[in-house]
């Protein structure tokens, strides 16, 4: 086999990519990534005003771009989520679970109700949207590759003022259902990895940046900045494409190097 050319490999064109919370901030940044790689995209997220917005926007950049609404919370949303899209698009060859939620409360304080919404999206949304496009496209193919988001908040704890227990135990779970799910779905050669995002601007971050302030937030990072609009569109291209086909039940932050550094 001639070895292939680095365009090659990081060539999607004909791959179609499913990406949750797709509509805006760290979701709509890795569809374009996708598509400008060459790969048609399904985004989906719960308000399809959103989803409207950011097709065209997609569109506009000359990918091919069209969505569902759902619910990544409940499990009929998934299983319609995941027919519509194999109805409408084919056998899907990147998944991207995306879709989150986070809660903010002191430990001591935090609502049950609220634990189980971010654990329901953030853990139990992934396994059941990978279950389903696996078994229904991806594990009969012998061919696939899950993305899953998870952030530098599964790897440990958070600095003072920023009360998430409940989002950063659902990382952590993310963290090892990828490489959980990678070391069992290897036979069927599925990929799945995780990225661990850092601070980001965007609608979920919103209030923590506001609390803990931008300039402090970069401040911490080694590299001095926050993430921006094109920081996760590499490693995320990377894990869909052929250039990562050897790299599996792995996960890397994209954080400026926040977490590396230890002792406060």
């Amino acid at each position: 086999m001639t070895a292939r050319t680095i365009q090659q490999l990081f060539d999607l064109t004909g791959k179609t990519a499913l990406v949750t919370g797709g509509s805006r901030g760290l979701g709509l940044q890795m569809a374009h990534a996708l598509g400008e790689a060459g790969a048609r995209i399904m985004l989906s997220s719960r308000k399809a005003e959103d989803l409207e917005q950011a097709c065209a926007e997609l569109q506009a950049a000359g990918i091919d771009a069209r969505w569902v609404a759902a619910d990544c919370a409940k499990d009929a949303e998934i299983t319609r989520l995941a027919d519509e899209t194999l109805q409408r698009m084919g056998d899907v060859d990147i998944l991207v679970n995306n879709a989150g939620a986070a809660w903010g409360a002191p430990a001591e304080d935090h609502p049950v109700d609220a634990w189980d919404k971010v654990m329901n999206l953030n853990v139990r949304g992934y396994f059941l949207l990978s279950q389903a496009i696996a078994k229904k496209s991806m594990i009969a193919r012998r061919s696939g590759r899950i993305i899953n988001i998870a952030s530098i908040a599964g790897l440990g704890g958070n600095p003072e003022g920023m009360n998430t227990i409940a989002y950063n135990t659902s990382k952590g779970a993310v963290i090892n259902f990828t490489r959980t799910l990678g070391a069992e779905w290897g036979k069927y050669n599925i990929n799945v990895n995780a990225i661990c995002p850092g601070f980001f601007p965007s609608k979920m971050t919103a209030g923590t940046l506001k609390a803990l302030g931008e300039e402090r937030l970069a401040a911490g990072a080694p590299l001095k900045r926050l993430g921006d609009d094109e920081d996760l569109k590499g490693l995320c291209v990377l894990f869909a494409s052929d250039a990562g086909k050897h790299i599996t039940g792995q996960w890397l932050a994209v954080d400026g190097g926040v977490s590396v550094v230890t002792g406060g």
